[in-house]
């Protein structure tokens, strides 16, 4: 697979795998797909390259870490508020994810932390930039990694 080359049968079948275990060996990958281990690091290192790979990661637990509160936040925000919240949103430490979206709330925000009063606390952080709506997250019934599902829904093969 040089340079910018498309993904063949092989990449997908180890862009798979390593979605599935990214701790699995060059040579366990490839027993599996019929290639050597130096061939496999090689295609992963173009995976990497060209960017279908993006990182390796554990999935942690919050509540492991007691971040036990989990909330989505509903941002209300006209045009004067809207670029001085983008500039201060990277000193928001609890916020795991920020979305701008469409209809009447201009974002919505996904934030993890340790206690009601450290949340009632960015709220308040908030209010200067526009009204937020605070959802509690009680449980969470369903939960897929986003790298499974993407490599379901493109088609890729199943492990």
């Amino acid at each position: 697979m040089a340079g910018s080359q498309e993904r063949d049968s092989i990449d997908d079948n180890i862009v798979t795998m390593l979605a599935t275990d990214a701790r699995l060996s060059y040579a366990e990958i490839g027993r599996k797909v019929g290639l050597s281990p130096s061939a496999v690091a090689e295609r992963v290192h173009q995976l990497e390259s060209n960017r279908v790979i993006l990182g390796y990661r554990a999935i942690l637990d919050k509540k492991a870490f007691g971040f036990s509160v989990v909330a989505f936040i509903r941002l209300t925000c006209d045009n004067n508020h809207y670029r001085p919240f983008l500039k201060i949103l990277p000193s928001l430490d609890a916020v795991q994810e920020c979305h701008h979206i469409t209809g009447g709330d201009a974002f919505l925000l996904k934030v993890a932390l340790p206690s009601l009063d450290l949340l009632e606390a960015l709220i308040e952080r908030l209010l200067p930039y526009g009204m937020p709506t605070t959802s509690m997250v009680l449980s969470t019934p369903v939960y897929r990694q986003q790298e499974e599902w993407l490599l379901k829904h493109a088609g890729f093969p199943s492990t």
